[in-house]
């Protein structure tokens, strides 16, 4: 603050160049009370001594920090103690700072994706969902994949592991579950919004659903092999032990070469699949194959994944796509 002479004292107009004021604004805090005159002249023009520029001053920078003239009011008059003004309004700047970065990320997914303006509230609404109807939008999609299936999965959906046996399919779902934090970043909203969208398309719903009931499959037929040996890994374990070295030596999938992995993956896939694991082939057991390496390739699949990681706030998944893929190309 200036230091000021304390027997001085200031028109309106040397009030307001001193604190940086307008006159109008000066004599505005004067009419509420915020600042009172010492006195008049002669001819009855107001006075204002040097508190005057003090207290202008204080109200300058609240005001300027957001509050209000009521609590500037119980700041100046000792009713309101200035460290609980202060931290009252940090906490309505959180929330104001929280409402503004959803409004960024809103407008830059816009932005990117051209959307039109139904999409804008749409894409609107989904981002300012509550955490509770976050949960039920998520859950009712994890149900519609997962509901039913009574025990464990495999690699296909998810893209790990959800461990052998019973929970119907409780870890898979776990693992794909969105948490939003409370004070997101725009790159989480974004993602959130997207995911969200994702989860909301009845046709990759479909897909993972397919997914999970033949992972299922594979899992009973795993557990019935019984002393004859250990469970399947599961088919993704499988593409990546076997594809994935071909992929790195860039073998073609035409070729002779291919053939031979090939040839080896429909053997471990034969004894994931129903009847498989008592040395029967079962009947159309390549293009078996292919519908669950084509379900597998799927960009969505991956891309959920993707975003789940930056809403989770997780490390970027592994993407085993090219694997897939090429096991696709070779198998068809």
């Amino acid at each position: 603050m200036v230091a000021m002479n304390g027997d001085a004292t200031y028109t309106i107009g040397e009030l307001a160049r001193r604190t940086g004021l307008t006159v109008k604004t000066v004599r505005f805090y004067s009419d509420q009370g915020i600042v009172s005159p010492a006195g008049r002249n002669p001819v009855g023009h107001r006075r204002y001594g040097a508190d005057a520029v003090a207290r202008l001053e204080l109200v300058r920078t609240l005001r300027e920090l957001g509050l209000g003239l009521p609590a500037i009011r119980g700041v100046l008059e000792r009713e309101l103690a200035l460290p609980a003004v202060a931290a009252a309004h940090a906490e309505a700047l959180d929330v104001q700072i929280r409402v503004l970065r959803l409004r960024r990320a809103v407008l830059g997914a816009v932005a990117r994706r051209g959307s039109t303006p139904e999409e804008l509230t749409f894409v609107h609404q989904l981002a300012r969902l509550s955490e509770d109807e976050r949960g039920r939008l998520i859950g009712e999609f994890l149900a519609g994949v997962f509901g039913g299936l009574g025990v464990g999965g495999g690699v296909g959906v998810g893209g790990g592991s959800c461990g052998g046996g019973g929970g119907r399919f409780a870890a898979a779902a776990r693992s794909l579950t969105p948490e939003l934090p409370e004070d997101p970043s725009v790159e989480q909203v974004e993602a959130w919004v997207e995911l969200a969208q994702l989860a909301g398309d009845d046709g990759f719903r479909a897909l993972l659903r397919g997914l999970a009931e033949a992972e299922a499959a594979e899992a009973v037929e795993a557990a019935g092999a019984g002393a004859g040996g250990l469970p399947h890994p599961g088919l993704g374990v499988a593409v990546r032990e076997l594809a994935g070295p071909a992929v790195a030596a860039g073998v073609d999938p035409g070729s002779e070469a291919a053939a031979v992995v090939v040839a080896e993956l429909l053997e471990r896939y034969a004894g994931m699949v129903p009847g498989g694991a008592d040395g029967v082939v079962p009947a159309r057991l390549g293009e078996r194959l292919g519908e669950r390496l084509a379900g597998m390739a799927d960009p969505r699949r991956e891309r959920y994944l993707e975003l789940l990681a930056v809403v989770n706030g997780w490390a970027a998944p592994e993407s085993w796509a090219a694997e897939v893929g090429w096991a696709l190309r070779a198998v068809a």
